[in-house]
């Protein structure tokens, strides 16, 4: 081997940068319990739901208790795991360290994980796989002001954070325990956009599930890249506000409203490709959807208890 030539007087050897040490990972249990304790919370908030939508309290109650009950375990989980297996510290343990930085990152994270979102939605599109909204019950109460200041609060604050804790923090240095990261960043979103699965959507949850695991594979991707939540959280953010400010103001009625039109021009000038048109713009629609599952108890508690308001005017 030849040996490195010696130093000039008062110059030292060059050496090849240091490379970016691995973060530290957790044991694969420390995932398994992340997804059970997310999903069994997310099951039972819904129940929750149901035991106490008729008793008519003010919707922000209702607010407070399932995000309480849909995302409070899940914090303590994250805590539990980091104590048990970790160093105590979550900034070390699952990168919750958020920077100044992750303002100017988290757009461009955004605008990737939109990205990811859109090449998803043109294989589910051209494959004819069904797809599903989980915005739809929104229509039904933008008007309660009090409702959809919770709701933004909700989707814009706590789902973010939690979720990118879960998701990207304790599941994805669980897996990393036992896998390679490009696997590990497959897996992780996978395991997001199931989490979003609902009965009461049928087979459109395939499509669904298919375009939010495309999302979380762009902010696993970012997670990866930075070693940190804060760039992910920032976008997972921009991602439901963006959603939510079109759904609410009635945007996304105007161009449901305008494909329609265009639909019935295709229909009649091009009956060949009217098809096409069709599930674009079926799309189009279905693909508003919001990163928090526990929005749906949400959105259901929102109508349900404007109804139950309504139902007392009436008597």
């Amino acid at each position: 081997m030849n040996a490195l030539p010696p130093p000039l007087p008062g110059t030292a050897h060059w050496a090849p940068p240091a490379s970016k040490p691995e973060p530290p990972t957790l044991p694969i249990v420390a995932a398994y319990g992340a997804i059970a304790v997310l999903m069994a919370s997310l099951v039972a908030s819904k129940y929750l739901l149901d035991a106490v939508v008729g008793f008519g309290w003010p919707v922000v109650v209702y607010v407070a208790l399932l995000a309480l009950a849909a995302y409070g375990p899940s914090l303590v989980w994250c805590r539990v795991a980091s104590r048990r297996w970790g160093t105590g510290d979550l900034g070390v343990d699952i990168g919750l360290q958020p920077r100044l930085a992750d303002l100017g990152w988290g757009p461009v994270v955004w605008l990737c994980a939109i990205g990811a979102q859109i090449a998803v939605a043109a294989v589910v599109v051209g494959l004819g796989i069904p797809v599903a909204s989980n915005t739809d019950t929104l229509n039904e109460v933008r008007d309660d002001r009090t409702y959809v200041i919770a709701l933004v609060i909700t989707a814009v604050v706590a789902a973010p954070i939690v979720e990118e804790m879960v998701f990207r923090g304790v599941v994805m240095r669980g897996l990393r325990s036992r896998l390679s990261i490009v696997p590990v960043v497959v897996v992780q979103g996978v395991l997001f956009g199931a989490a979003h699965f609902d009965p009461v959507r049928g087979t459109g949850n395939l499509g669904l599930v298919m375009v939010l695991a495309g999302v979380g594979i762009a902010f696993g991707v970012a997670t990866a890249i930075f070693g940190r939540l804060g760039p992910a959280i920032v976008a997972h953010a921009l991602f439901n506000g963006v959603i939510l400010l079109v759904v609410l103001t009635g945007v996304a009625d105007r161009l449901q409203d305008s494909a329609s039109a265009r639909e019935e021009v295709a229909i009649v000038d091009q009956p060949d490709v009217a098809d096409t048109y069709g599930q674009r713009d079926a799309y189009r629609a279905s693909a508003i959807s919001i990163v928090g599952e526990g929005l749906d108890g949400l959105q259901r508690a929102g109508a349900e208890d404007r109804d139950v308001v309504e139902c007392g005017e009436r008597f």
